[in-house]
């Protein structure tokens, strides 16, 4: 039994929903399918589908199967298309998504460079704080600041950020250093309009807790309100890459650091059940160089 064919051959049923609509795709005969998935089976020991005279699904088995095969079939491709692009410069359209503040200060950047490398691609960068599908919506790949748990794409780690409390060195010296975080609750917090009124999370004791926060500015975008803790006007929580070039120039300080909660990672995703073109493969290994080890928060930490 050629093992990589069969594989590809139940791919392709979970893909289509049917052994007919398989058939169809691949070109194949329905018994060839038939007789090819019946042997897969016998080989695994195991039941990849449950099927019944006009339906057919997945078994828990086979779920969990289908991503293994969609990654090595994926890892196959990849290799291969890798010797037909080593002699062909990466050209084309290549669309970018990541999360506003982050693609302003860190990401655009790197695409001009990437743009400037390669001038045969054509860029488009798509900043936005929600969670783009990637598939429905045309993206190449994405940078995620969260823990991940779409199977359907292939996420390689870049770093790490965490959440901070930050002030103004003014600030701190007229209404004094917090020692705790329910000390918030009688402070002026600057918040973020359209977020949850609480603040977290916060660590103590090895678990994690909240507090709904007060204060008298509100602001619907991150940069006015980091700017205005920076003005004094009370405390602010942002992630850490939000406020690194005011915490280094000394306009910011972060408090409460003993309670920070565990970094939250950055990643690169793209979608692993397509073949990468060259230029998509050249940007995610270009911004995986850039951003190695990116990690802010521990520049801000003690």
């Amino acid at each position: 039994m050629d093992k990589f064919r069969a594989m590809a051959t139940f791919v392709q049923i979970a893909d289509a929903g049917s052994l007919t609509a398989a058939a169809w795709a691949m070109g194949a005969s329905l018994p060839a399918v038939v007789r090819s998935l019946a042997a897969y089976e016998a080989d695994l020991g195991v039941r990849l589908f449950n099927r019944t005279t006009r339906r057919i699904s997945l078994t828990e088995e086979g779920r969990r199967h289908l991503e293994s095969c969609r990654q090595l079939l994926a890892a196959v491709e990849d290799a291969e298309a890798a010797l037909k692009d080593d002699a062909s410069e990466p050209s084309g359209h290549l669309t970018i998504t990541a999360p506003v503040l982050f693609g302003q200060m860190h990401v655009a950047p790197l695409v001009t460079r990437f743009v400037q490398r390669y001038p045969q691609v054509h860029c488009r960068v798509m900043l936005m704080d929600r969670v783009v599908n990637l598939l429905e919506e045309g993206v190449d790949a994405g940078i995620r600041i969260a823990h991940l748990e779409d199977s359907s794409l292939i996420a390689l780690p870049l770093g790490e950020i965490r959440r901070v409390i930050v002030a103004s060195p003014a600030f701190l010296r007229e209404h004094g250093r917090p020692r705790h975080p329910n000390d918030l609750l009688k402070a002026n917090c600057v918040r973020l309009v359209g977020y949850a009124p609480h603040w977290g999370h916060f660590r103590e004791s090895g678990k994690t807790f909240k507090l709904t926060v007060n204060g008298n500015l509100e602001f619907n975008h991150i940069a006015p309100a980091v700017q205005a803790c920076a003005d004094g006007a009370g405390f602010g929580q942002f992630l850490s890459y939000q406020v690194a070039p005011l915490l280094q120039s000394g306009a910011l300080e972060t408090v409460l650091d003993a309670f920070a909660d565990a970094p939250r990672p950055i990643h690169v995703v793209y979608p692993h059940a397509r073949l990468l073109p060259a230029r998509t493969r050249a940007f995610i290994d270009f911004i995986r160089q850039e951003l190695k080890g990116f990690e802010p928060a521990n520049l801000l930490l003690p």
